[in-house]
């Protein structure tokens, strides 16, 4: 069976979860059909409300409805709802510490047909600057799901960024899925790998092609940018001597960052960063495409490892 889009892993969990919490309501910007949202539009007709191609207005509606004890989920692409709707995210759902969950589809270069206008490239940048938020990537399917009931029942706003396809699969059944815990994907003790998103399974990939090169890498999945989980990221960078981070994503004010802001403060060890390298990506056949194509490819990663591994020597 193939791997499910992350998208749909998602709406199908918040139309199951709606059924569980009769709190729960549903915004989108006239995208359900984009965000699969319209799980649970068809399920709870009631408790949905399509504002129409107006993020800034859904974000204030849903600070209202969390304000008056109803459990919002905000649904919209992560480019638009994270650009156009900045202002009312920050006042009326940060700064009232509403407890509104914006499901941030399309993240990425996922939304590879639209080109750089519906890229969301800056999106972790952003959010994860803004106080009171939590910053959610989701490796695969099976954490995109999971991560509905983590944070529906998590008090405070939180960005789940989706990708809108599959990515590769991650997550085990048995996974203790936790908000600021990072997961240990793969063991190893030459080099540290950080990834969050879709960036994980490509990570895993590097790992194997950096075994053929007699590189043991161990590979962080670290699906919660915010807040970070600097106790493991610190043991594992102590254990092996340096670190690379992967994301879809600007290497500007993202996860690499985020990393590299915790290490210079309290373990500098050599790191490099994954990710788009300060530039807009162009429209492409596929997300794999772009990606490739802008220095998210698996061999990126693993070329990156061997950069770190040559300056722990040295």
């Amino acid at each position: 069976m193939s791997n499910p889009a992350m998208r749909e892993a998602y709406g199908k969990a918040l139309a199951d979860y709606g059924a569980v919490n009769p709190a729960v309501v549903a915004l989108d910007a006239d995208t359900s059909s984009s965000t699969l949202s319209s799980y649970f539009a068809s399920r709870f007709p009631t408790r949905f409300f399509n504002v129409g191609i107006a993020e800034p207005c859904m974000v204030d509606m849903s600070a209202g409805l969390a304000l008056g004890g109803m459990l919002p989920f905000v649904n919209a692409f992560a480019a638009l709802v994270a650009l156009r709707a900045l202002e009312q995210i920050r006042t009326c759902i940060c700064y009232n510490r509403a407890n509104v969950k914006i499901a941030a589809s399309y993240a990425g270069v996922s939304d590879f047909k639209d080109g750089p206008t519906h890229h969301a490239i800056t999106d972790i940048a952003i959010m994860r600057s803004l106080p009171e938020m939590t910053v959610i990537v989701p490796a695969d399917a099976g954490e995109a799901a999971a991560f509905v009931k983590l944070i529906a029942e998590y008090d405070g706003p939180v960005y789940l960024r989706l990708n809108r396809s599959a990515t590769q699969a991650v997550s085990q059944p048995d996974d203790n899925l936790q908000i600021g815990r990072g997961i240990v994907r793969r063991p190893g003790s030459d080099v540290t790998i950080i990834a969050c998103g879709s960036m994980a399974g490509r990570s895993l990939q590097a790992a194997d092609i950096l075994a053929g090169r007699g590189v043991d890498a161990c590979v962080l999945d670290m699906h919660t940018v915010k807040p970070l989980d600097n106790e493991l990221i610190l043991k594992m960078a102590g254990e092996t001597g340096g670190v690379v981070t992967a994301e879809e994503h600007t290497v500007i004010g993202g996860l690499g960052s985020a990393v590299a802001e915790l290490l210079a403060q309290e373990m500098p060890v050599p790191q490099a960063c994954v990710g788009i390298k300060d530039t807009f990506a162009c429209t492409g056949p596929d997300p794999e495409t772009i990606m490739d194509a802008y220095g998210l490819g698996v061999r990126d990663i693993a070329d990156a490892a061997l950069k770190v591994m040559e300056k722990k020597i040295k």
